[in-house]
């Protein structure tokens, strides 16, 4: 049953990319940018203020939008902008610290060929973010037009470009491996929107200055050292007398992967071979399907365990602990059942496990990369590099976005498994050489796949602060 969240937040002041997922701009060009000139930075940052697009003025509510801009900072451009390190220190340590730590190498599983000294960017070896401007459009040649403006402002400006990253929805909202995508999203709580009550989530989930699934109001940036104009500031909500900087903020984490397409199949279709050598292109799909947790229609297994349906489906007001409590339809070790458990988390009870999942929950924006895939899955050979540009908001990196890739994700003994980590996602070039499985519930046999590949490596990421537009006014006043 899907209701709608009563509209009560400050859509006008929130960035349109957190509350919708732009839809109909179909095409995006992300900006990583490195700040040479922070004075021209900010009179720049003061100029496009009032063209932001916000949750309230969006493409879905107004058709004559054709083109969006939002903007994100890393801490290293919010410092160059001259914000002070005290101030600073009021940022989450996760966002201080940034992704490509020891710690956090091995939380998030960048190992190996996904090691952050091999990433094109965001890693040590190269140039620093500072600054990320993301435009959008409907038509390719509007963004185009779009960006040859927004560049040379930027340039003008003292904002040196590092690199672009092009991306944009498939036809059918699929992604490369050929299976639809985005369908277990959560909806804000007083963002207007319509979904399953089950998936209406607290706002301070993913937005600062309001109560989030713990009923507290989430950890927030203050200045607590006054500079710029902080009569452009609200008071903290939580009352320590100092003025919010996060309030109708984010935190945008941000992570460039790259889909192995032809190892995927191959691996699908190796491990599915009749007894004669063939490949059996119906078993392929159904093990990768397992695998994922959803047919390539998208139809999620625990309603649909025996074949795809064959219709689109956007199917996403189910749980697993009344239709699927021992993970014979869709596998403990799926990649959408891990990521989100629903209702059936660890042992706990129903109403207890949904209470615990919506409190790890990510609102994910993301968009592909490289060259479309029109053929049908089984035969996708593409040209160059394709893969995903992983967006997702939260209020709390550590709790949810972090917790989901470590605890959910990564870890091999997840639910009643041993050496599963997700088939998608979690898979490691080496794991200190134990074996990486996964496996397919049976009665009274269960099925281990065996061996499995790492598909998905990390070319490059970071962690960015994803300001209101009260926020961003305020910081070009530093």
């Amino acid at each position: 049953m899907e209701v709608r969240t009563t509209q009560s937040i400050e859509l006008n002041d929130i960035q349109g990319f957190l509350v919708r997922g732009y839809k109909r701009m179909q095409f995006a060009r992300y900006i990583l940018l490195k700040i040479t000139d922070a004075t021209g930075a900010k009179k720049w940052i003061h100029s496009v203020v009032d063209d932001i697009t916000t949750g309230l003025h969006h493409p879905t509510a107004d058709h004559s939008i054709d083109t969006c801009l939002n903007i994100a900072f890393t801490p290293g451009g919010l410092s160059i902008l001259g914000m002070q390190d005290e101030n600073l220190q009021n940022f989450t340590r996760e966002f201080r610290e940034g992704m490509t730590t020891p710690h956090r190498q091995r939380i998030l599983g960048d190992t190996d060929s996904s090691a952050p000294t091999e990433w094109n960017w965001g890693g040590p070896n190269n140039p620093p973010v500072h600054l990320m401007v993301m435009l959008f459009a409907a038509k390719e040649n509007e963004l185009e037009d779009y960006y040859r403006q927004t560049s040379a402002e930027l340039s003008a400006a003292g904002l040196t470009e590092l690199t672009h990253l092009d991306g944009q929805t498939l036809e059918q909202g699929r992604e490369h491996f050929g299976f639809r995508d985005g369908m277990g999203q959560p909806v804000i709580a007083g963002s207007g929107r319509k979904a399953p009550k089950d998936d209406i989530i607290a706002t301070g989930e993913f937005i600062m200055g309001y109560k989030n699934e713990y009923g507290v109001f989430p950890d927030t940036p203050l200045v607590s050292q006054p500079q710029g104009n902080m009569n452009l500031l609200n008071a903290d909500a939580g009352g320590s007398g100092y003025k919010d900087l996060g309030r109708n903020g984010s935190y945008l984490v941000f992570r460039q992967l790259e889909q192995n397409v032809p190892a995927f199949w191959n691996f699908m279709n190796e491990c599915t071979k009749t007894s004669d050598g063939k490949i059996n292109t119906e078993e392929s799909t159904r093990l990768a399907s397992k695998m994922i947790g959803r047919w390539p229609s998208g139809a999620p297994l625990a309603k649909f365990p025996d074949a795809d349906p064959g219709f689109i489906d956007d199917d996403n007001d189910y749980g697993f602990h009344d239709l699927d409590p021992d993970g014979a339809k869709c596998p403990f070790g799926s990649h959408t059942r891990r990521v989100n458990p629903r209702d059936s988390f660890e042992d706990n009870g129903k109403n207890e496990s949904l209470k615990l999942s919506k409190r790890h929950r990510i609102l994910r924006r993301g968009k592909l990369y490289g060259n479309p895939i029109a053929s049908t899955p089984l035969h996708c050979q593409p040209e160059g590099e394709v893969g995903l540009l992983f967006v997702c908001f939260n209020a709390d990196i550590s709790r949810q976005y972090e917790f989901v890739q470590y605890t959910w994700s990564n870890y091999p003994k997840f639910k009643q498994l041993y050496n599963d980590p997700d088939p998608i996602i979690g898979v490691c070039e080496k794991a200190n050489g134990q074996p990486q499985n996964f496996t397919i519930q049976g009665n009274p046999v269960s099925r281990t796949v065996q061996n499995l590949e790492r598909f998905i490596r990390v070319k490059g990421g970071a962690y960015f602060f994803f300001p209101s537009v009260t926020a961003i006014r305020y910081i070009a006043t530093l």
